[in-house]
């Protein structure tokens, strides 16, 4: 990354006063110029099952800094997301930092492109009142890839960093009375599971330590307990779920266990479900493709298809 800053012929201080300006400016306005968010809409929770869980309270949360968001390009619904890695600073920034200062919007992230290509077209077979649920959301590209076209979403993400920045992006998109997040992984039962957050690289955060650094050795890893809960314990019978993403670093078994009653739903009224079926990572995590596809007959979904690492299923074709 740093022959990037030669072939630009940029001198690297300019770039770091540039930076440190650029982060002081969304930092100021984050916490002192902005509207008060406190009229900001909130999301409909007539979805839960239970009060097993409650809903993370945005407003309620320290607010993280510094700032580092901006717009994603080449989507046909764009949204702003909010960084949570960093890169090293300030000599190998996260390469979206790099583009930032270069003024080009933020790299389109492919999860984003396929939720709303989906979308797109089961939207005509959908209501004003269907959802779109992501489970391992991140900093919400999935979430608000939905959300900005109008979908009802609910993020289910355990990383309180993550979480902060799934904040700021409810507040950036204005979508605050469609996303509902929760601080919880989903997994196949309800009470605390070991977690293991990998520094530097919190989107590969994963239940297993294995899992966790499977590409990444050398970062440092933190285990911590956090909040597990079936699907099935939050999402109501009555609640249709048009869409369910799950990327959550070989654990994907587990979640799909815990939606089991969801995943049981008839035809098109059961989500069409897209998972990330890495070999590796299910491997990490005592389970494997051929079991997960096993499980999902059980459930009634016989039309997958691969699309990278990624698996399309539907129920009906």
């Amino acid at each position: 990354m740093a022959n990037a800053w030669r072939r630009d012929n940029k001198s690297p201080k300019f770039l770091k006063l540039t930076f440190a300006t650029t982060l002081i400016i969304l930092l100021s306005y984050f916490l002192f110029l902005r509207p008060n968010p406190t009229f900001m809409p909130m999301a409909d929770t007539h979805f839960l099952y239970s009060p097993k869980i409650a809903p993370f309270d945005c407003l309620a949360s320290p607010q993280a800094h510094p700032i580092v968001a901006n717009l994603v390009e080449g989507l046909s619904h764009p949204f702003i997301y909010s960084l949570s890695d960093f890169g090293s600073l300030p000599d190998k920034p996260h390469k979206n930092i790099v583009r930032l200062l270069k003024g080009k919007p933020f790299r389109k992230p492919d999860i984003s492109a396929t939720i709303q290509e989906v979308l797109m077209k089961l939207r005509r077979d959908g209501g004003s009142d269907v959802y779109v649920v992501d489970v391992g959301a991140n900093v919400g590209m999935a979430s608000f890839a939905a959300a900005v076209m109008g979908f009802k979403v609910l993020s289910f993400e355990p990383v309180m960093e993550n979480l902060q920045r799934i904040c700021d992006g409810i507040w950036l998109n204005r979508v605050g009375d469609l996303v509902t997040v929760f601080a919880a992984a989903a997994s196949d039962r309800d009470g605390n599971i070991n977690f293991h957050k990998l520094v530097g690289r919190l989107d590969n955060s994963a239940v297993s330590a294995a899992g966790a650094k499977l590409a990444f050795k050398s970062n440092e890893e933190i285990e911590l307990q956090v909040r597990s809960i079936p699907l099935d314990d939050v999402i109501s019978d009555s609640t249709r779920v048009l869409l369910m993403k799950i990327d959550v670093q070989g654990w994907e078994l587990h979640v799909l266990k815990g939606a089991s009653k969801l995943l049981s739903r008839k035809g098109n009224e059961a989500p069409y479900l897209i998972y990330e079926e890495d070999e590796r990572l299910l491997q990490a995590s005592n389970s494997s493709a051929k079991e997960i596809r096993n499980f999902l007959h059980t459930v009634g979904y016989h039309h997958c298809k691969q699309r990278g690492t990624d698996a399309h299923c539907t129920k009906t074709g």
